[in-house]
């Protein structure tokens, strides 16, 4: 059975290709009743462009590389490909990525 991700837990996923495998943060609520198994994740990569839509993220011990959440490359991502859990971070940061995205969605106002 897949278990039903967290905000703020983080896989290791093959993203495809040309997006290579990488961390993702999971940002969607756990909802074992949602009409598909997918989860709204965030990846996670070193290429810091020094923009809006990257969010630093925190040295952990639990990943190698210290990152940045690329906000502008958020996907979803089948429950079944969940499998590589590392971590989970806390609320603060994920605070920040929402931010992020209400920003690059132009949600902030609303």
């Amino acid at each position: 059975m897949t278990r039903q991700p967290k905000i703020g837990d983080v896989f290791i996923v093959d993203l495809g290709m040309r997006a290579k495998v990488r961390p993702v943060v999971v940002l969607s609520r756990g909802d074992p009743e949602a009409p598909r198994a997918l989860a709204i994740a965030v990846p996670l990569t070193l290429e810091n462009r020094g923009s809006r839509y990257e969010v630093p993220m925190p040295h952990v011990p639990w990943l190698r590389n210290q990152g940045v959440a690329d906000v502008q490359a958020i996907g979803n991502v089948g429950l079944h490909e969940l499998t590589d859990f590392r971590g989970r971070f806390e609320m603060a940061v994920i605070a920040q990525i929402q931010k992020a995205l209400l920003w690059a969605l132009d949600l902030e106002s609303s």
